[in-house]
């Protein structure tokens, strides 16, 4: 055994909170850090500072009180893995079963409206993280001003990149987040697989740029097809909806049908002031779970099984290796020098300028949660419409 347990701590901690089977966490010691122990050693020390899967479980009143809340938002869609995963993500050591038991007890209807669907699938094949990318806009939150536009790596399922903003049709913006990930992660992916829409067109380019396609090989470095082809961003859409978007649309769509939201550009600006921060916070956070969670195994051997953030970062544990490209710096910033980038200013400037105006005469406040979003929006539209 080389080096001591104190200089590697940090890395144990680190797969150990990730979620790694003992034997992992020794096997990638060993592999990455010339680091071997046997796991029996490695148990009693883990155990010796307090580390255990089994033990020191949160209150639970502390967990009851974690799922009542998320069932006032979009966490009513959840079902009991995915919010378990979930409290674990917020620091609370749970059993999957007690959080089951209790999403039973607190939504039996949501419970029951939940079904499990079984569909025939294709066959899917990807050789190893960053081997290939797959990327795609969402529309469905769209007629609202709130255009959603996302990255997924095929071998680990990781989310590379979940961006809400005002538009998913320019292609300079979507080629910015393409660039912002290669320079986050220092290269580009061995292919990207986009639709046929103008909007990737950026993308396309920068990818052929960053990664030429060499004569004698067959595969290119950007395909393109139907999305409906696109098959592993567009199931991730489907997951996406039943997890965060369904409770934003029926939220918003309740605005449209009681005649408080008519398609406008004031409307959609205003609900891009009110609701595009706070529907990025849950993206974010869905995607951080998604990473987090452990996807079960297939019928398809190709596909390995396992949580997407191990996948992606350690990919010994599957035998196989990592296919980022390296990138120059200077070809990184000749690639930037095209692009454009989200502002921080969420809408129209000049109705940005009115709401603050408006709000700092009112007294008014940015919202913390949807309910209070809606509620700004309402003010908001009814003060301006008041003096138009």
């Amino acid at each position: 055994m080389e080096g001591t347990f104190t200089e590697w701590e940090p890395f144990i901690e680190l797969y150990f909170e990730l979620g790694l089977k003992y034997k992992d966490i020794k096997s990638v010691l060993s592999s990455k850090h010339n680091f071997h122990i046997s796991e029996r050693h490695l148990k009693r020390i883990l155990r010796a500072r307090g580390y255990s899967r089994r033990k020191a479980y949160s209150d639970l009143a502390d967990m009851v009180d974690f799922i009542r809340n998320q069932l006032q938002n979009s966490g009513q869609l959840h079902g009991y893995r995915w919010m378990y995963v979930k409290c674990r993500k917020h620091g609370l050591r749970v059993r999957k079963d007690d959080v089951r038991l209790v999403l039973k007890e607190l939504d039996p209807r949501g419970v029951s409206l939940r079904q499990a669907r079984r569909l025939r699938r294709r066959n899917y094949f990807s050789k190893g993280p960053n081997f290939i990318w797959h990327l795609d806009s969402y529309d469905k939150l769209k007629p609202y001003g709130i255009c959603v536009n996302g990255c997924i790596d095929g071998f680990s399922r990781k989310i590379i990149w979940l961006n809400a903003y005002t538009t998913n049709s320019d292609p300079k913006l979507i080629g910015g987040y393409y660039m912002e990930s290669v320079q986050r992660l220092g290269g580009c992916p061995r292919v990207v697989r986009g639709d046929l829409g103008t909007e990737n067109g950026y993308v396309r380019g920068f990818q052929r740029f960053l990664r030429p396609t060499q004569p004698d090989d067959p595969l290119d470095s950007y395909l393109e097809g139907a999305s409906t082809a696109n098959q592993r961003i567009e199931y991730w859409w489907g997951f996406l909806r039943r997890q965060c978007v369904q409770f934003w649309l029926a939220l918003l769509g309740n605005l449209r049908e009681n005649g408080l939201f008519d398609g406008g550009l004031l409307d959609k600006s205003l609900l891009q002031f009110c609701c595009l921060g706070l529907i990025q916070n849950e993206l974010d956070e869905t995607a951080q779970v998604w990473n987090a969670h452990h996807i079960r195994p297939s019928k398809n051997l190709n596909v390995p099984s396992g949580r997407p953030n191990v996948m992606y970062s350690l990919p010994e544990l599957y035998r196989t290796r990592d296919f980022l490209s390296p990138v120059e710096d200077e070809h990184v910033q000749l690639c930037k020098s095209e692009c454009v980038f989200r502002l921080s200013v969420p809408c129209d400037p000049d109705v940005y300028e009115l709401c603050n105006v408006i709000m700092a005469e009112s007294h008014l406040s940015l919202p913390n949660d949807p309910y209070q979003a809606v509620n700004l929006y309402m003010s908001l539209r009814e003060a301006i419409r008041a003096v138009l």
